[in-house]
């Protein structure tokens, strides 16, 4: 199957975790517009998944990013049913065209901060060394970039890891809960970063929150 290098539209369609088929008139589902309606997610917008815990958040972002397929339903990348797609198609689009922060962030705990952010910068040749300092710089952390990021608060690490998935092109950018352990004025530094980077490659922001959301303007709120 041939991948194209952009992707500018993502269509839920009926889409159901299977932990909670047989639950269709029972809350959480019956309570929620995005499990089993149909959503189209356009490249340049930006989007704010707000739920509950156990609504299925992280869920959505791990089947919209090819990790898990443990879904009902179907999720198209641009008309194209994903559940055809080969585990080599799955890493060209997260390499070109998806970026994903985790809730759980993902790094190494023994590595440093900026070592961290060289695993992916190395894979995608993406930014330059001045640009990642620049963007420590900017999240205030350079002054932990050769501290372990298991000695780091969980802040500090959000931050790091918002950075590494910065380090990539991208269509749409996954963000699940990433300013979660952030104050205002952090999350509005990291809000504004994201923005930028989003809006310099015309892609779409996906974020998830439980509720203490990244300070985005222009978005579009989908409650789970």
């Amino acid at each position: 199957m041939s991948i194209t290098r952009k992707i500018d539209k993502i269509t839920l369609s009926e889409l159901l975790p299977r932990v909670f088929d047989g639950m269709q008139h029972t809350a959480p589902v019956s309570h929620s517009g995005v499990w089993l309606k149909d959503i189209e997610l356009v490249r340049g917008r930006r989007y704010r998944v707000y739920a509950e815990s156990g609504t299925g958040k992280s869920s959505l972002c791990s089947f919209i990013y090819g990790s898990r397929r443990d879904y009902l339903g179907t999720i198209r990348f641009n008309g194209t049913d994903v559940a055809g797609y080969s585990l080599s198609d799955w890493s060209r689009l997260r390499t070109r065209s998806l970026a994903y922060l985790p809730q759980e962030l993902g790094l190494f705990s023994e590595l440093t901060a900026m070592e961290n952010i060289m695993i992916k910068n190395r894979l995608t040749d993406f930014l330059s060394a001045q640009q990642i300092n620049q963007m420590l710089e900017q999240l205030e952390i350079d002054n932990r970039a050769d501290y372990p990021a298991g000695r780091m608060s969980v802040g500090q690490r959000q931050r790091v890891a918002i950075i590494r998935a910065l380090c990539q092109p991208f269509d749409f950018l996954l963000l699940d809960e990433p300013v979660s352990h952030l104050d205002e004025r952090n999350n509005r530094l990291v809000a504004r970063m994201v923005a930028e980077a989003a809006d310099a490659q015309q892609a779409a922001i996906v974020t998830t929150s439980v509720g203490n959301h990244l300070l985005l303007d222009d978005v579009t709120t989908l409650t789970l």
